[in-house]
């Protein structure tokens, strides 16, 4: 199974970059979105169809917001939309589709970039959320937590580390929820293969951030520790450029 994460930062603009042409050239199995910025109405749902794959969609209730998608060749058991909590799933959040005995959750994880409040938002979320995963590992342990987290680990995923003090995503509280998520038995998968630095998912669009790859690594594929023996490769797929984000992936047996 090979399945890809990707913060698209709008979906019809990445349509109108030739994204449906990266797609056929990665053909993942499952194709996770974040901030698709779409209604369902909005989202050409056939033009993935078209090569194969179902679409199942969790809008914001606002409009041109946050999203997230599952894009699946392989048909769910299950697919649930949102965690049940009315103020997380207004933002479409999170979505989980259940592939034989492992599970995929799509998360988008708010940012808290813009302020004390939506900092706040994004530490209550992140408190939810670890409460969500833990509950549902009890029914479907091998479990696959991919998306955008708004959050870097280690100073070797974020450039110039000792610049971001006080910056929202490099807070020591939020790299503490990403240490105490590893302390349950999850596992970063990329780190699994790939221990290098400069190695990023996300770039500003200022100040020619990508260019110099002057980079954070927020988007993950988050791993059971029951499925660490499935793996097979994770990478980050620098070259796509569709959004300020790249896609990242992950295969499993």
């Amino acid at each position: 199974m090979k399945i890809i994460s990707y913060n698209v930062n709008g979906i019809r603009a990445a349509l109108s970059k030739d994204f449906t042409k990266w797609l056929a050239a990665e053909n993942p199995d499952v194709l996770c979105l974040q901030e698709t910025k779409a209604q369902p109405e909005q989202i050409d749902t056939l033009i993935f169809a078209e090569m194969g794959y179902t679409s199942y969609l969790h809008s914001a209730e606002k409009k041109g917001y946050s999203g997230v998608a599952i894009i699946t060749k392989q048909t769910p058991d299950k697919v649930v939309i949102g965690m049940q909590f009315p103020l997380y799933d207004g933002e479409g959040r999170v979505i989980r589709a259940d592939f034989g005995d492992v599970t995929v959750v799509c998360v988008y994880i708010p940012s808290g970039s813009s302020g004390d409040i939506r900092q706040a938002f994004k530490m209550e979320f992140l408190s939810e959320f670890a409460k969500y995963i833990a509950n549902l590992r009890k029914s479907r342990p091998n479990i696959v937590v991919c998306g955008d987290y708004n959050i870097c680990h280690k100073p070797i995923d974020i450039n110039h580390p000792e610049r971001q003090n006080g910056v929202s995503g490099f807070l020591p509280e939020e790299r503490a929820w990403l240490d105490q998520l590893e302390a349950t038995g999850m596992v970063d998968s990329f780190r699994v293969f790939d221990q290098s630095a400069e190695k990023y998912s996300w770039w500003s669009y200022r100040g020619g951030a990508r260019f110099r790859n002057a980079g954070w690594r927020i988007d993950y594929h988050w791993v059971s520790e029951s499925l660490r023996s499935r793996l097979k490769g994770a990478a980050i797929l620098a070259d796509a450029i569709h959004s300020d984000h790249c896609p990242v992936v992950v295969e499993l047996d």
